[in-house]
């Protein structure tokens, strides 16, 4: 479904009691949370990798990476696949709800005093009459020499 001018549309998710959105063109997939192998001496954000589709891909857990609380694994948490800096990485979240649809004069710039993670994370605010979606920049939640390092270690899972 093609974008109409002035709009976009958002997969939503939850971390830690907050709503947040990524651009739906940035999200390949959202699968259940299978089992993750974990990859010694990784960051601590890095869960490990899994073996989608005959592809081992890392998992990082937005909580961690966001210096939040853990949380114990229940069933509403689905890892979001995306791809950033051209490696897939699955991010995952306490539970995805829905799609929705955003006018651009929704979204206002981030402000430290509205969310809890830090600003850096965040592409901008999305300003509903009954609640407020962070939006999330892809680019800074891991950077280039991170994306590198995650998928050497998903290789070297992948060749071990």
């Amino acid at each position: 479904m093609a974008e109409k001018k002035g709009q976009r549309q958002l997969v939503l998710f939850q971390v830690a009691g907050e709503t947040y959105g990524l651009d739906i063109y940035q999200v390949r997939e959202i699968i259940r949370v299978p089992e993750i192998t974990r990859v010694p001496r990784t960051p601590p954000y890095l869960l490990g990798v899994i073996n989608l589709r005959g592809g081992v891909i890392p998992v990082l857990d937005l909580r961690r990476r966001f210096h939040l609380p853990d949380r114990e694994r229940h069933e509403d948490q689905r890892i979001i696949v995306t791809e950033q800096h051209g490696t897939i990485v699955g991010m995952i979240v306490d539970g995805v709800s829905e799609v929705l649809t955003l006018q651009e004069s929704q979204i206002e710039p981030p402000s430290p005093y509205i969310v809890s993670v830090d600003t850096r994370f965040i592409a901008g605010i999305g300003n509903l009459e009954d609640r407020l979606i962070v939006l999330l920049d892809l680019e800074e939640v891991l950077s280039k020499e991170e994306a590198a390092g995650l998928a050497a270690a998903a290789a070297e899972t992948e060749t071990a």
